[in-house]
């Protein structure tokens, strides 16, 4: 697919004015607005030709294998020594020197005392994929997932990595992956967002809104965040005076005025994004209500995700609220971890295991839940966030306190389902798990790599700003990891 747009910006005095109304409240103000500016707009000149953006369904250039997808996205850097990487070698030398050169990201607690991971690999599945015995449930899908241990971003800290593996580059500004996505694609449901961010409770992740944000794309392409607690999605429910009629006859008088205004001001990108989210929000208050509702759910199902246990229940009820986003049309869910609770500076003997307890068994009933509907194949679902971690002591302040410092030189993610090779273990770091060595999958070519499963071209996949050809990979040597596809 190819989309070379003009980005057009016409009149933004105007748009502010308008977008600034509510709801409920435009129909009277942007009346007023209309002939009080009418004067003032008389000179005017609407361009030949003018974009529209929308989220109706589209059809990618070839076929696609994969239609959808749920990304878990653990903020803070997991640490795949201690998960997805084993390096038996490392234990002769535990607590020794180790023989190279490290970059530390906090050089003031930095050690060079190698740390061999404390918890037991073992093969799982028939596959044979060697797994932490931190992730069981994990071990019970190795035969589903791709488990890529070649990442790299190789930039420094949270910021830049995470801007790499969501946006495509270390810059701020830029449109999230599922923005993208959504503006090739569009969404199958019209009565949902194409994109939903399901945040986590604790805090929100490193950067905030930037991890949802449609950037320089037209606003209809960022991300609805659902809340952890309810109302999940604020002002969803109209108020009691205005619910049935009232509120139709208002919607329909307001659309009326709509279609009246963004005739005569084409070009204005954000007013025509939030037209459509009055009339999508007309939509959601049945279609999101039900779908954030988990009560028809089989015991078995939320068994499943433990939901009902302490330590899984909130992870567990919005992987659960993804799926079946997912299964009514939606086309991108990222479901969060909270602000840093992978990165195990210190302390690591006690926070990981609470980490891997939170999302282990809800990460993997996703998984089965899809493959069991028959969704696991047109649906990818992808686990991991910006870093993993190094193979030395960090705080070295005594057993209990020691921790691991950042590492985006080589780490573990897995993919499953749309189109990844199943119960497949892809590249490898070195010896000491430090950098990435086979294989290696940077971030522009997992992006290359995704976006073909779509059907899409990272290279074709256009929008056109400021007279020059935006992408997701941006000019970067992203190519399609072919070790990657089933």
């Amino acid at each position: 697919m190819n989309m070379n747009i003009e980005n057009q910006t016409t009149h933004e005095s105007a748009r502010r004015h308008f977008l600034a109304s509510s709801a409920m409240s435009v129909s009277s103000v942007a009346l007023a607005w209309m002939f009080n500016n009418e004067r003032a707009n008389a000179d005017f000149k609407k361009p030949i030709e003018q974009p529209v953006f929308d989220a109706t369904p589209k059809t990618p250039k070839s076929e696609p294998s994969a239609k959808a997808m749920i990304s878990l996205w653990m903020q803070g850097g997991p640490s795949h020594h201690d998960m997805f990487d084993p390096k038996p070698g490392m234990a002769k030398y535990d607590g020794k020197e180790f023989p190279g050169d490290i970059k530390y990201d906090n050089a003031a607690q930095a050690s060079s005392k190698v740390f061999a991971s404390p918890w037991k690999f073992a093969p799982r599945g028939e596959c044979g994929m060697e797994l932490s015995e931190l992730i069981p449930h994990t071990a019970t899908v190795a035969d589903d997932i791709c488990l890529i241990r070649s990442t790299k971003t190789g930039v420094n800290n949270h910021g830049q990595s995470i801007r790499a593996l969501q946006t495509g580059r270390i810059v701020a500004g830029r449109p999230a992956l599922g923005s993208w996505l959504t503006y090739g694609l569009g969404c199958e449901a019209d009565n949902l967002p194409a994109f939903l961010a399901l945040i986590d409770p604790g805090q929100l992740p490193v950067l905030g809104v930037e991890n949802w944000s449609n950037g320089w794309l037209p606003s209809i392409y960022q991300g609805t965040v659902v809340r952890p607690t309810e109302p999940r999605i604020l002002d969803l429910t109209p108020p009691p005076h205005l619910k049935g009629k009232a509120q139709k006859r208002a919607l329909e008088f307001l659309e009326q005025l709509n279609e009246r205004h963004i005739a005569d001001r084409p070009g204005q990108l954000d007013l025509q994004a939030r037209i459509a989210s009055y009339q999508l929000a007309a939509k959601m208050q049945t279609a999101a209500t039900e779908a954030l509702d988990l009560s028809g759910e089989t015991k078995a199902t939320q068994q499943m995700y433990g939901i009902h246990e302490k330590p899984t229940a909130e992870y567990g009820s919005r992987c659960l609220i993804a799926r079946r986003l997912i299964e009514r049309g939606v086309r991108f869910v990222q479901v969060y971890t909270a602000n840093q609770l992978w990165d195990s500076h210190g302390s690591i003997l006690g926070r990981l295991p609470a980490a891997c307890q939170k999302v282990d068994k809800p990460s993997a009933a996703l998984v089965k839940d899809l493959k069991q509907r028959g969704l696991l194949d047109s649906t990818v679902v992808h686990w991991g966030g910006e870093m993993g971690r190094l193979p030395v002591v960090q705080n070295d302040a005594g057993r209990a306190k020691i921790g691991r410092d950042h590492n985006t030189h080589g780490f573990s993610m897995w993919v499953a389902g749309g189109g990844f090779k199943a119960g497949h273990v892809h590249g490898s770091t070195d010896e000491w798990g430090h950098k990435a060595v086979e294989d290696v999958v940077n971030h522009f070519d997992y992006h290359a790599t995704l976006l073909h499963l779509f059907g899409l071209d990272h290279k074709e996949l256009i929008f056109r700003r400021s007279n020059r050809d935006q992408t997701l990979t941006d000019g970067q040597p992203g190519k399609v990891v072919q070790g990657l596809l089933a």
